[in-house]
């Protein structure tokens, strides 16, 4: 899966990185940055734990400082050759992010964030067909779980089936939430044993290869606000164009809830969501974050309300939003020339 090709442009704009930040070498440390410029390898043994490598960049090459009882594994299943070769055996009980960072002056990667995040924006086209495939198979398996459940389903049984088809398909359930009726009031609803009742929410954020799909759906009833939180979406991705301020697309959206009938403070009782891609938000978006939207950049808005959320992966392109997480089987509604999601019946 890993591209020489690819790691030679992400090399080049690291090297940019390095040069602005005045460094000879920088340090990756965290999955996203890790596993971005691996091209998708997975970081992880524990979904909580820290990556077991770190890379060292540097203009003398690659090296990768590896957890020593995972450097075989990784080195047969997972890295390049020429990764294979450059990598550095870390004592298990030494963190490989500190063993990277002593091996010289380097710059680290939480003072170059916003650069960083700037280098992994724009997804190369091999990216792109990744995500597109996981995106369509993330929306199937919510297709596929939600089709079992009544009203009777238990939210934890709920999110039970939603992990299994999400495993079944090599994706890493990173976030399963759900909310029968008796719970719409909570944002991020984990589950538990309640029923779902006659209208439940589900959502899952599904990884592979490193990059991450984030989706919302509803079962059972439809929802007296759904319409108008359709609308609230359209405003976000209609501010959502290459070269605009991350920050200024977020206020735009933040103004549609009172513009389209919700309280005008509705925004501030959750957060909107924003860039995706190798983190489940690169970052969260704020009135503050003032990156610049890159074209083939990964995006996942989500604006709600009680009892009402929308949510899908999109990828932006200067002609619009392509909304990867489709699954043609789902009920959809047109709004604003888009097909949306609308609440799937219960059988």
């Amino acid at each position: 899966m890993p591209s020489l090709a690819d790691r030679r442009v992400k090399q080049q704009r690291l090297a940019r990185v390095r040069s602005e930040a005045g460094a000879d070498a920088l340090v990756l440390t965290s999955h996203e940055a890790v596993s971005w410029y691996l091209d998708g390898v997975r970081t992880h043994v524990s979904l909580a734990g820290p990556p077991v490598l770190a890379v060292r960049v540097g203009a003398d090459g690659d090296h990768l400082f590896v957890a020593a009882n995972e450097a075989e594994r990784l080195a047969e299943e997972e890295l390049l050759p020429s990764d294979a070769a450059r990598i550095v055996r870390v004592p298990w009980q030494t963190p490989p992010a500190d063993a990277a960072a002593a091996a010289g002056p380097a710059a680290a990667e939480a003072a170059l964030a916003q650069s960083l995040r700037a280098a992994r924006a724009t997804l190369l086209p091999g990216e792109r067909d990744r995500y597109r495939l996981l995106g369509r198979q993330t929306a199937e398996a919510m297709t596929d779980a939600a089709a079992t459940l009544t009203p009777e389903s238990s939210e934890r049984g709920a999110a039970s089936v939603l992990a299994a088809a999400l495993a079944g398909r090599g994706i890493d359930p990173l976030v399963i939430l759900v909310a029968g009726r008796s719970r719409h009031a909570h944002r991020h609803p984990l589950p538990t044993d309640a029923p779902l009742g006659d209208r439940a929410m589900l959502v899952v954020c599904g990884r592979r290869h490193g990059l991450i799909a984030n989706v919302t759906r509803w079962v059972g009833a439809a929802g007296p606000d759904d319409e108008r939180i359709l609308a609230v979406e359209k405003d976000f991705f209609a501010a959502t164009r290459p070269g605009a301020v991350l920050a200024h697309a977020f206020a735009r959206g933040c103004a549609a809830y009172g513009a389209h009938g919700f309280d005008a403070e509705e925004w501030t009782r959750h957060h909107q969501g924003g860039p995706t891609g190798y983190a489940g938000r690169d970052p969260r978006a704020t009135a503050q974050t003032l990156d610049l939207i890159a074209v083939d950049q990964a995006f996942a808005w989500n604006p709600s309300a009680p009892g009402a959320k929308v949510e899908d992966t999109v990828l932006v392109t200067d002609s619009g939003v392509e909304v990867l997480t489709v699954d043609p089987r789902w009920p959809s509604v047109t709004h604003a020339g888009r097909q949306r999601p609308a609440a799937l019946p219960f059988a």
